[in-house]
């Protein structure tokens, strides 16, 4: 059954058809008839005022992240639009399904330089999946429909329609039909069994096989059978910065984080395994190192949804194409049952190592100020490893990383690819909505905190229980450790005058306390915790508290450094 609407009607009907039930966004001159009628399904779809555009695309991001869902952002023309950019950039290197939604001048005025006429098409398409810009009010059930189809299959990514205000206003009969298929566009690779069952051959002949997993294991919700594999094929195994949470981190076969900061063991076994088996990860550079000196005495096994990975940085010998959910069963039929002690004692007696001269500083430091680890450590004590944790981007993002306990699916939230410092609290905030039952704790630092801190005025309007840890050395840490130790401590332009934040915090109606001295540390997090609102905990950091391990740029894995040169 049809009936007759308005193109901005259809476009809330269409949202609805899909299940989207928030919209992140900032209303503007060329998305206001949308807005207008925004307000007659308030029953249905929730819109939540964020302070920036960019803050609205990443709490899209965080949303998606955490409740497996599209999110859903929405703008207005000109700078509107070009403000989504770059958390668009971001959802993309980091697959991470978004519907973005823009306004455009009317079409008869495209191509004018008409006031706050932006080309965003033009301008988005290399770092979308899809995008389109609608002219007519009949198109936009049929862009919607595409949109999220686009954006939820195969290796997800950010979307983006651009409507034209004409068409917001023009009438039409309106049906909606879900998009099922595209010519064209496959998303799920066929499966080959022959690839599977070489692989197995491998695996089982294999004597120190090393699995790197990614985040396909979480996008293809294929946790449960990723655990069933490791644990027959008892192979030890490590994590990109964004599987983090695809394997509970107290797994006796999880050995910890791989790249530039990862684990001393995780790092030095890429060169000493004979069999490498990455799944749903894409050989980053911050990964692997040097390309030239990374796992050439290993075979590699590569289990990837997107054909576009195989080969591009690392070469395989063996390709499974598919969706890890669909994948892993099989394989794991077809390998033996076995275990490898011999092997995991060697990742056991790197990672004793890297605990005396790194982790237990960390963790129990002797030092007057307070680091880093600690709070993170303080925090785990009272989680136990069961909140959404979120980072910005910087120190804290790879202590955090590597130090915080997850038990649970989903519940690990970074920007990975982009680096994008601001990321963090519009993430945080879009967690929260999408799993409000969880505890979400955002790791900040004071950089990356003022990049998007007017969204503490997004989180009080909605009354959103965020807590955050502002870890604040007053540098922008991760360039002023590079400084330290690759440019002679010539500290150039990473010194940062703050402001008061636990005024501004107070003055955004948010609960705030400081912590200078280590004493304070154990009852100011209670007190955070228990707080039924938001919350914002900062924490006075030792200044030069640096991340260790550390592979520098360009060096192979197995030049990891495991604490600071004399």
């Amino acid at each position: 059954m049809s009936k007759k609407v308005s193109g901005s009607h259809a476009l809330m009907l269409s949202l609805i058809e899909e299940g989207v039930d928030y919209i992140f966004g900032y209303p503007g001159g060329a998305i206001m008839p949308v807005y207008d009628s925004m307000m007659d399904y308030q029953d249905k779809i929730k819109h939540i005022l964020t302070r920036h555009e960019q803050g609205a695309v990443h709490a899209a991001q965080g949303y998606a992240r955490v409740s497996g869902k599209v999110g859903v952002c929405m703008a207005t023309s000109g700078p509107g639009a070009t403000n989504l950019i770059t958390g668009i950039v971001d959802a993309m290197i980091d697959s991470t399904p978004v519907v973005c939604i823009t306004g455009q001048v009317v079409s008869p005025l495209l191509g004018t330089d008409a006031f706050q006429e932006t080309d965003v098409v033009g301008i988005s398409m290399p770092v979308t999946k899809w995008n389109y810009l609608v002219t007519k009010a009949e198109e936009i059930p049929w862009a919607i429909a595409q949109a999220f189809y686009i954006a939820r299959t195969g290796r997800p990514g950010p979307v983006l329609i651009d409507i034209t205000k004409d068409a917001q206003f023009n009438e039409f009969e309106f049906k909606y039909k879900k998009c099922e298929s595209i010519r064209s566009y496959e998303p799920r690779p066929k499966i080959n069994k022959d690839k599977i069952k070489e692989a197995a051959a491998l695996i089982n002949q294999a004597k120190k096989p090393y699995i790197l997993f990614g985040q396909g294991i979480i996008l293809g919700g294929a946790e449960d059978e990723f655990r069933t594999f490791i644990e027959k094929s008892g192979i030890p195994a490590a994590w990109t910065i964004l599987g983090v949470s695809a394997l509970e981190t107290g797994h006796p076969l999880n050995m910890g984080m791989l790249g530039m900061h990862g684990n001393y063991a995780t790092n030095i076994m890429n060169n000493k395994c004979d069999l490498m088996i990455a799944i749903g990860m894409r050989f980053d550079d911050r990964v692997t190192g040097n390309l030239n000196s990374f796992a050439k005495q290993a075979k590699i096994i590569h289990l990837e949804i997107d054909p576009a990975e195989i080969d591009k940085n690392v070469k395989t010998d063996v390709a499974v194409l598919g969706d890890v959910k669909e994948t892993l069963p099989i394989l794991t039929e077809f390998i033996e049952k076995r275990e490898h002690s011999e092997w995991i004692g060697e990742f056991k007696a790197l990672s004793k190592i890297e605990y005396e001269k790194v982790i237990k500083t960390d963790f129990y430091p002797e030092t007057e100020g307070i680091r880093m680890g600690e709070v993170i450590r303080r925090i785990n004590e009272r989680t136990k490893g069961n909140a959404i944790i979120v980072t910005d981007v910087g120190q804290h993002q790879m202590f955090a990383s590597r130090y915080a306990k997850l038990n649970t699916k989903r519940s690990f939230v970074t920007s990975g690819g982009l680096g994008t410092m601001g990321f963090g609290l519009p993430a945080a905030h879009g967690a929260k909505i999408g799993a409000p039952d969880k505890d979400v704790i955002l790791f900040v630092g004071d950089g990356g905190f003022q990049m998007t801190i007017q969204e503490l005025g997004t989180i009080n309007q909605t009354q959103a229980a965020v807590k955050v840890v502002l870890l604040n050395n007053k540098y922008l840490g991760m360039v002023r450790q590079w400084q330290q130790l690759f440019f002679d401590r010539r500290y150039a332009e990473t010194f940062l005058m703050n402001p008061d934040f636990i005024t501004i915090a107070k003055g955004f109606g948010i609960e705030a306390k400081k912590v200078l001295e280590r004493p304070e540390l154990d009852s100011a997090i209670d007190e955070m915790l228990n707080h039924k609102g938001a919350y914002v905990l900062e924490v006075s950091i030792e200044k030069e508290d640096n991340v260790f391990p550390m592979v520098p740029t360009g060096a192979s894995v197995s030049d990891v450094i495991l604490e600071p040169q004399k």
